[in-house]
């Protein structure tokens, strides 16, 4: 195979096994939150509610926590999830179900070509809003697709994955771009007007991690349930990148692919590298609301307004 073929090859290669969801098949044979249930809304550690499909595993309504105030986050208006690019037919016939009349994707455009645009109910067109990942995407696509073991090693060991990731996370706060992305979601989300609202990027967890952390701390979520929210899609993709890991050892690509553990998880300490950068930044969340995301107190009262009861 040519220089110019085996590229595109590799990198698509990369894409399915690292950060794309496996086929319908595979997750079959995969145990993992919800499995054995029947398919729809599930609770998870008394307020998590996963949504079962077989072409995405870190689906979720955001619905039901309680808030400091003594309220509850109203279930059915916004969601949270991986890419959707492999959904089944019945995926799409329970996602329909949800009745959203919108889908951000916070995906850069070389994840979307190599993973697969969204598989939505008709007359359901994804929202392209791209959340910078600091070249993370490229930065798989070459260590997988090098196959060299010690490149791997110089690229991901040494705790260079771990620092990578909390780069990224500390761009979700100093970003203007990034940051105007997070706010123009979150303004939707108020809008009186907007249906339910599902947001997501490659694996759920990162981009889509953070701003399911900020919506709920900015409804009076206590930041502890809103971590163990964010920390909860260790538990969702554990099965899914285990064997992601498996399939890279086993076809040679990769001798040591426990070096994509620290990209394939979340972890406090990446959370932490945004919040510490708050208040540097901000001098605290309230601080990064409203003059980081420019989000002015109406809105954060629409917010309460709509999605608290």
């Amino acid at each position: 195979m040519s220089r110019a073929r085996l590229r595109p090859a590799v990198a698509s290669a990369a894409a399915a096994l690292v950060l794309a969801a496996l086929p319908a098949s595979a997750h079959a044979a995969a145990p993992g939150p919800g499995a054995g249930l029947r398919p729809g809304h599930q609770q998870q550690a008394e307020t998590i509610r996963q949504i079962v499909l077989q072409g995405a595993v870190n689906v979720r309504d955001l619905g039901g926590y309680r808030t400091w105030t003594g309220g509850q986050v109203r279930q059915g208006l916004v969601y949270r999830s991986d890419a959707l690019g492999k959904l089944t037919d019945a995926d799409v016939t329970a996602l329909s179900g949800l009745r959203l009349t919108k889908v951000v994707d916070f995906r850069i455009p070389m994840e979307v070509q190599y993973d697969g645009a969204d598989r939505l109910p008709a007359g359901l067109a994804p929202t392209a809003r791209p959340v910078s990942d600091l070249g993370l995407y490229a930065t798989l696509v070459g260590a997988i697709g090098s196959g060299d073991p010690v490149v791997q090693e110089q690229m991901l060991g040494g705790g260079r994955a771990e620092a990578y990731m909390r780069d990224i996370y500390r761009t979700f706060v100093t970003s203007p771009e990034n940051r105007a992305q997070f706010a123009t979601t979150l303004r939707e989300i108020a809008d009186g007007r907007q249906g339910p609202v599902l947001y997501h990027c490659t694996s759920g967890k990162d981009r889509t991690g953070w701003l399911s952390y900020v919506l709920l701390r900015a409804l009076a979520v206590p930041e502890e349930t809103a971590g163990s929210d964010y920390l909860a899609s260790n538990t969702f993709r554990a099965a899914y990148d285990a064997r992601v890991r498996a399939g890279l050892k086993q076809s040679g690509r990769m001798q040591n692919p426990d070096l994509l553990i620290p990209l394939q998880e979340v972890r406090r300490d990446y959370l932490d590298a945004a919040t510490a950068r708050i208040e540097a930044d901000y001098g605290g969340f309230h601080g990064y609301l409203t003059r980081g995301l420019g989000l002015d107190l109406r809105t954060l009262a629409k917010l309460q307004d709509k999605l608290v009861r």
